[in-house]
């Protein structure tokens, strides 16, 4: 009994030493109806304005930029709040 416990301890030891380790993978842009990130390397490819915008639009919300973190694995982080009273219509989306 005792050779079988330890041939599968064995067995499960040797099987998570050669697993590879990976860390999750995390989209450039991430975001819910409350607000979302967006990965600070994105700044240079696209106008990040743009799809905070038609995230908070597609909600009906508008847009607050609320951080920024310059540096390689930062952040920038958004807020969608409601439109304020006596805001003329909903929010619009960007057309560029």
């Amino acid at each position: 009994m005792r050779i079988i416990e330890a041939a599968s301890l064995v067995a499960i030891g040797g099987m998570l030493a050669l697993a590879p380790a990976r860390a999750d993978t995390v989209p450039p842009f991430k975001g819910n109806d409350t607000g979302g990130i967006i990965a600070y390397p994105l700044t240079s490819q696209t106008d990040i304005r743009a799809l905070a915008i038609n995230h908070c639009a597609s909600y009906g919300k508008v847009v607050k930029f609320l951080a920024v973190e310059p540096h390689y694995g930062g952040y920038i982080s958004f807020a969608c709040r409601w439109v304020p009273y006596g805001a003329a219509g909903q929010p619009i989306r960007a057309a560029y």
